[in-house]
C-alpha cells in the first residue's frame, strides 16, 4: 500500500527526494492511517483545487486496501 501512494504521489510532485509517509499501527477499529510530507511548494499539487486530487488518491487507496481486506486513511500533512 505504501509503495501505492509514493507511485502516485511521486507523479504529481517535482520534489521527488521530498516525499515521506509514515505508516500507524492499525488503531482498535483496524484502521491504517498513512501519514504524507510533501515539500511545502507541492502541497498544492497533492491537494489540487477545492481537494480533488487529494479525496481521488484516498478513494485509489480505499479502493486497493479494500481488495486486500484492508481499512486505510490517508493524511496530507
Amino acid at each position: 500500500m505504501k509503495e501505492l501512494l509514493e507511485t502516485i504521489v511521486s507523479e504529481l510532485v517535482e520534489d521527488k527526494s521530498a516525499i515521506e509517509i509514515t505508516q500507524d499501527e492499525p488503531n482498535e477499529e483496524g484502521v491504517i492511517v498513512f501519514h504524507l510530507h510533501v515539500a511545502a511548494d507541492d502541497m498544492g499539487r497533492v491537494i489540487g483545487k477545492q481537494g480533488r486530487i487529494a479525496k481521488a488518491i484516498r478513494t485509489v487507496m480505499r479502493a486497493s486496501a479494500s481488495r486486500q481486506d484492508q481499512k486505510i486513511m490517508v493524511e496530507i500533512d
